[in-house]
């Protein structure tokens, strides 16, 4: 009754601990941590004494029966505790594995046909040699079902292709993020279509009501001739767009457009040079001469 008591007092501590923590700052996080496990491994301490008795209460009743039924002590020790199996010895396993035969019987696996007083043994193939030969089989069947048959899987040049298909895709999302990477110390100067044809549009949309459609000038300047106010080369127009120039009334880009369309206006205005429109403004700023394309 005072074991029971005292397990009980240690129980009702271990529940309430938590509650007392919350009120309490004295007993820290980390103290509650070895408490909980203190009191988990006492638990499993208790489990563990528990089944020793009652595989120790089992064995007693056992004995007694079968000394009831007139079992002798020898047979009820044989029964509760046999004696272990004999272990095989190592060799069996590799003589197995390998499909060898005692050297007892080596002259009942003698060939009859000899040659030049050498003979040969009648042994039969290795067991993992068989078994790696019939993988080899399933698998040939497997492969030829996959590839072949049902073609749920891909053939080398399919394979191929579809690994250059997986190229192309990251290579644009790889080059969708680079060209906004772009600023006025790294723009090149280009003629690829492409890049015009978006410059084009967006000159249109955002430049044309100063400049003119075709850059003749309007209110802005003329953009095709010789004469510029804030220079010609492809890294001043870009910051010129990208920043504007507030005492000439031009307004800045930056928040409007990406780098990448900043980039594309400024390659397009600069392939319009020389295009001689009709109605063009009347030269404006310095006469400066004409960068050449960096890349293409």
């Amino acid at each position: 009754m005072k074991y029971h008591s005292s397990i009980l007092l240690f129980g009702l501590l271990f529940i309430a601990a938590p509650s007392q923590a919350a009120d309490d700052s004295l007993i820290s996080g980390k103290l509650m941590d070895y408490i909980g496990l203190g009191a988990v491994a006492f638990l499993l301490l208790l489990v563990v004494t528990a089944l020793f008795v009652l595989l120790r209460t089992i064995k007693l009743f056992t004995r007694a029966i079968l000394r009831s039924e007139g079992v002798t002590e020898e047979e009820i020790e044989l029964k509760l505790d046999p004696p272990k199996a004999t272990p095989k010895p190592k060799g069996d396993v590799w003589i197995k594995l390998m499909s060898l035969r005692p050297l007892s019987e080596e002259k009942d696996m003698i060939m009859e046909h000899e040659y030049d007083g050498i003979q040969e043994l009648d042994n039969p193939t290795p067991a993992w040699f068989m078994y790696l030969f019939y993988g080899t089989i399933i698998f040939g069947i497997g492969y030829l079902l996959n590839y072949h048959v049902f073609h749920t899987g891909q053939l080398q040049y399919q394979e191929y292709q579809t690994e250059v298909k997986q190229a192309d895709i990251a290579k644009q999302a790889f080059l969708s993020k680079s060209a906004n990477r772009v600023d006025e110390n790294n723009v090149k100067l280009v003629s690829d279509p492409a890049v015009l044809a978006s410059g084009k549009a967006i000159f249109i949309q955002t430049c044309a009501p100063c400049h003119g459609e075709h850059a003749q000038g309007v209110v802005g300047p003329n953009l095709t001739d010789d004469y510029w106010l804030h220079g010609n080369k492809i890294a001043d127009l870009f910051k010129t767009i990208k920043y504007g120039v507030a005492a000439k009334g031009m307004p800045t880009w930056e928040k409007q457009l990406s780098p990448k369309q900043i980039a594309d206006v400024s390659n397009y205005v600069k392939s319009l040079h020389d295009t001689h429109p009709a109605g063009a403004k009347e030269p404006q700023g310095t006469k400066e001469t004409d960068d050449k394309l960096a890349s293409k």
